[in-house]
């Protein structure tokens, strides 16, 4: 059994992450608006259930998660959590305020976004970072969405390189003068998995999409890799942006968006599994990445306290031997990915 409070080494630094975190792209607005109220009482239920691991972004509402979640835990005794942030984007005020357009957030606040992975960049994506969490340190920066997806073809080789010429050595030089005591990189996708990730020196990656129950594509390359760097793996997206917590269905969502009919059925079928040896598929979903030696902690998202609690509960829930077994007998999960042993039947 999993317990929330259960620590993990990151890489060869001497930051200990619990297993278990709280994502908090939700409480930015991501699918639809959250009252005040409602995101404490969800901050409030994660810390009342023993997490102690936060991770946020200034992207995430432009910077209502981070106003937020800093709202929150400069409340509590700093010393009884660690939270992470990223950079690569700082926020500006837009010319016109009222005309702003602040899609993809459903709600989130008036504020654009520039990416900027040089020196300066990073630094100025740090000092934001801290006013608007009202705090005065961080346990680890995260380089955000350095991915080809997100930048035309000049800009993103222009981000690379400003990246690896200035902005690491300003996250080392913040690691050295112990402001922060690690830092990592987020990864969207398997191509940036295997092109990006090993032409940084990083301590971990936040994997969002390409490890999850329902797609282990990275196992044998950027998984392996990361094996055999030493470099640790969060899990970011471990529902896989929705479809391994609602289930298939009409809206059911997968890599933040609608779920293809291929995904759609591969998780049906995962369903009936899970529902033959009595398992819950947000159980299965939360436990699996946890198995692989290169995963530290996994920081499943929320938009009310309920599901903190529930998810708090998939945790540690039971799952027999059993049903990992058939999963791979059907060809449902890769069948030498590393799953949890727990002795049941």
């Amino acid at each position: 059994m999993i317990s929330v409070r259960t620590k993990r080494t990151v890489g060869t630094t001497g930051l200990e992450l619990p297993v278990f975190g709280f994502g908090s792209a939700h409480i930015g607005e991501l699918y639809g608006p959250v009252e005040e109220s409602v995101a404490r009482e969800t901050l409030q239920a994660a810390w009342d259930g023993g997490i102690r691991y936060y991770d946020t972004a200034p992207w995430y509402g432009r910077g209502l998660s981070e106003h937020r979640l800093g709202s929150f835990l400069r409340t509590q005794p700093r010393e009884e959590f660690q939270i992470s942030t990223k950079v690569g984007r700082t926020l500006h005020r837009p010319p016109d305020p009222a005309q702003f357009d602040r899609s993809p957030w459903v709600g989130g606040l008036n504020f654009e976004v520039k990416f900027d992975y040089s020196r300066d960049g990073i630094l100025r994506s740090y000092e934001q970072a801290l006013q608007r969490l009202a705090l005065d340190t961080v346990d680890c920066l995260v380089i955000h969405d350095l991915d080809a997806a997100y930048h035309d073809v000049d800009d993103y080789a222009r981000h690379r390189r400003e990246l690896v010429e200035s902005g690491i050595p300003a996250l080392q030089e913040l690691k050295r003068s112990s402001d922060i005591k690690a830092f990592g990189m987020g990864i969207n996708t398997n191509e940036a998995f295997e092109v990006v990730a090993p032409g940084v020196e990083v301590d971990f990656f936040l994997v969002a999409m390409p490890y999850t129950l329902a797609e282990q594509g990275s196992l044998h390359r950027g998984m392996a890799d990361c094996v055999k760097r030493g470099i640790s793996v969060v899990v970011g997206a471990p529902f896989a942006s929705g479809i391994l917590a609602t289930g298939a269905g009409q809206n059911a969502t997968y890599g933040y968006s609608s779920a293809p009919e291929e995904m759609q059925k591969k998780v049906r079928d995962i369903s009936d599994v899970a529902d033959r040896h009595g398992v819950s598929l947000p159980s299965a979903a939360l436990q699996f990445p946890l198995a692989h030696p290169a995963v530290v902690s996994t920081i499943p998202g929320a938009a009310k306290a309920s599901e903190v609690i529930q998810n708090c509960e998939s945790l540690s829930a039971e799952i027999p031997d059993a049903f990992w077994q058939e999963l791979k007998e059907r060809g449902l999960i890769v069948a030498d990915a590393p799953v949890p042993a727990q002795g049941g039947h």
